[in-house]
């Protein structure tokens, strides 16, 4: 066996499918390029997919050596799994999220041929918005390039060797060259190097193993090489798991290891303190970034309204009171500030804040606001009643100046801020008329509409018309196209034209999906649309701001208030033990009076549902006669259709069960 292909699977079902597609190409092209004897295998570990994964491969991919396991070991426990059994006289570890060009295999391995000192190889990484992936080359960790990248002086000389060493960023993209890392995407080694080096260290489960491998591969006496003469898209790579928290726990603690194998006993220790001071750093940065982000927009409208409220009551005591000194300062420091938190405050509860934007919720939260100033304006004593006037005229004030700055943040196009209707989705799609046609079935499966204004050619049966360019159509790499979408046809562009046109259009045009030869289904970087889709119930709806916010406001209103009626209600329950515990807990956010009924794994098996808190009561609750519910149809239902008044029902309902 010439090549053994191990790909490690986890719920990518559908970028799995077209990966191997991709793989299946260039193992033909390698015996086309290398001969008949040129013989290619393919092992797939999947861990534990929930997605379908595992059925689909034994349904659509049957010559595929699979192993399932039951649990989710690792990514480097998976890949040993099947390196222990294959035979190829070279071994690639692949990523499911990546396309192989049709030449890649062959390049590869008459790379190999040619340089016998060569252990190791990977290739140039593309991810899906066509732009090159650093992670292509990298240099070793040492305390000096870690701190380089993590004080961002990386970015600042992204070409210096020292440094930008963690990226080898002095070293050309797109000349093959002698590198140190191979990135775990794509890492191709030899027989003979693996024979000397042994398995992936267990002791990484993700990140960091592709690093001490390439480690022990130049320890051995062999070179890892970088080859830019083929290339790989990459969907996701560092994409979406960078900007968590999780992933900067888990990648530095991986380089800790790396650290505690090979550096000296101080070297190690200097370099555990760096990484520990990385974490704390990136988790303050983000903690700080989070408040902001949050913060700023109120603060904006606080200021704005507190300007505006001033004028007023400036102009009020002028030409009103005929003394410009008629208010206090207490008044303008002390009331006017509780004025505009109460206005934010209802805008709040009423969505104000919430992407996307909505202009209703924002007058609708500050009208109630405005009633609830004049209300308690009209209870006060005469002392404390200042001005309704300036109440009133401040509120408007306020309305106007709000959507004032959110009309500053929609002319500087500020996502989640778009005050006018969305256009529909300019589409551009390349491939055959029959595979146009293939897409439009799926347009009309998935709901999607779109923009006629951007398409030429001949009518469909439904009236529309679709910009489709032909595969072969030189105006992808001359000029620059005026759409918001590419989608190829897997079936008639190869991926090293996708490439192409991809790295080409990249400067103004970011999405861009395929249409797999295979499947129904539109993949890209960020997201998959298939019709299966529709069907599935919309579960995300109790996390989404709005409920998130109601939920927690209930949990808090309705704790306080069972703790002030404590004197009455304790006597009454059957759970004298718990009352006080389960208010507490509420209160501080460690529990929800209402929570799932399934437990957590259970609930995965079936449908991923979005995390809350864990409850005092659960769904079942509600229906406490009912004997052995469906409890994930119950927890599922929940989340789909989740309204204010099913936590409120199932809490009376167990009121003297606290």
């Amino acid at each position: 066996m010439t090549l053994s292909i191990v790909i490690v699977n986890y719920n990518v079902k559908h970028f799995i499918d077209q990966c191997l597609h991709s793989v299946y190409d260039a193992a033909l092209e390698l015996k086309n390029t290398h001969g008949c004897g040129m013989e290619t295998e393919v092992w797939v570990v999947d861990n534990n997919s929930t997605d379908g994964s595992v059925q689909m491969l034994r349904q659509k991919h049957p010559g595929v050596h699979l192993i399932a396991n039951s649990d989710n070991p690792g990514f480097a426990k998976a890949n040993n799994q099947a390196l222990r059994q294959c035979s190829g006289e070279y071994i690639l570890l692949l990523n499911p999220d990546t396309l192989v060009q049709r030449d890649t295999f062959s390049v590869c391995i008459s790379h190999f041929l040619e340089h016998p000192d060569c252990g190791g190889l990977s290739v140039k990484m593309i991810n899906g918005e066509g732009l090159f992936l650093k992670e292509s080359k990298r240099g070793f960790p040492s305390p000096a390039t870690s701190f380089y990248k993590i004080s961002g002086l990386i970015k600042l000389f992204p070409r210096n060797r020292k440094v930008a060493a963690y990226y080898m960023g002095h070293l050309d993209d797109d000349q093959v060259n002698e590198v140190d890392v191979l990135p775990g995407a794509f890492l191709m080694v030899s027989r003979a190097a693996l024979e000397k080096t042994g398995l992936l260290d267990e002791s990484y489960f993700m990140y960091g193993e592709d690093i001490d491998f390439s480690w022990r591969i130049k320890m051995a006496g062999f070179k890892n090489y970088y080859l830019p003469t083929t290339r790989i898209l990459h969907y996701k790579g560092e994409s979406t798991r960078k900007s968590s928290m999780n992933y900067v726990y888990t990648f530095y603690n991986a380089m800790a290891i790396f650290a505690r194998k090979y550096f000296s006993s101080s070297g190690a220790k200097t370099y555990t303190v760096l990484i520990q001071l990385a974490i704390w750093l990136r988790a303050s940065l983000d903690f700080v970034k989070r408040i902001a982000a949050h913060l700023a927009l109120p603060l904006a409208d606080f200021l704005v309204s507190f300007a505006g409220f001033v004028a007023i009551k400036h102009l009020w005591a002028t030409y009103w009171a005929e003394n410009v000194n008629y208010y206090s300062p207490v008044y303008t420091w002390v009331v006017i500030p509780i004025y505009i938190l109460i206005l934010l405050l209802t805008s709040w509860l009423a969505g104000g804040y919430d992407k996307p934007l909505r202009t209703g919720r924002i007058i609708q939260g500050m009208s109630i606001g405005a009633v609830c100033l004049l209300v308690f304006y009209s209870l006060m004593s005469e002392e404390l009643r200042f001005s309704r006037a300036i109440v009133l005229l401040g509120s408007v004030w306020s309305i106007i100046g709000t959507m004032g700055i959110r009309g500053i943040l929609n002319i500087m196009k500020v996502d989640g801020y778009n005050i006018k209707p969305s256009r529909r989705h300019r589409y551009t799609f390349v491939g055959s008329k029959g595979e146009e046609k293939r897409l439009l079935n799926l347009f009309d499966s998935l709901g999607i509409e779109t923009d006629e204004a951007c398409y030429i050619g001949e009518t469909d049966a439904a009236g529309r018309r679709v910009k489709r360019i032909d595969p072969n159509d030189k105006s992808l790499l001359e000029q620059r196209l005026e759409t918001d979408e590419i989608i190829f046809s897997g079936r008639d562009v190869g991926v090293k034209e996708m490439l192409d046109i991809t790295i080409f259009q990249s400067r103004n045009i970011k999405n861009f999906r395929i249409l797999p030869r295979h499947d129904n289904v539109l993949i890209g970087s960020n997201y998959t649309s298939s019709p299966e889709d529709i069907y599935a119930p919309d579960i995300d709806n109790i996390s989404n701001a709005t409920n998130r916010r109601r939920k927690r406001l209930f949990d808090i209103a309705s704790s306080l208030l069972l703790i002030l009626l404590s004197p009455i209600l304790f006597w009454f329950q059957k759970r004298k033990r718990r009352y006080f515990a389960d208010c507490l807990a509420v209160l501080g956010g460690r529990k929800s009076w209402v929570g799932y009924s399934s437990t957590p794994s259970a609930i995965q098996m079936i449908t991923p549902l979005p995390n809350i808190r864990p409850g005092v009561f659960k769904t079942r609750d509600r229906m406490p006669n009912v004997k052995n519910p469906d409890l994930q149809r119950l927890d599922i239902s929940y989340a789909e259709y989740y309204h204010l008044t099913t936590d409120i029902s199932i809490l009376t309902i167990n009121l003297f069960r606290i």
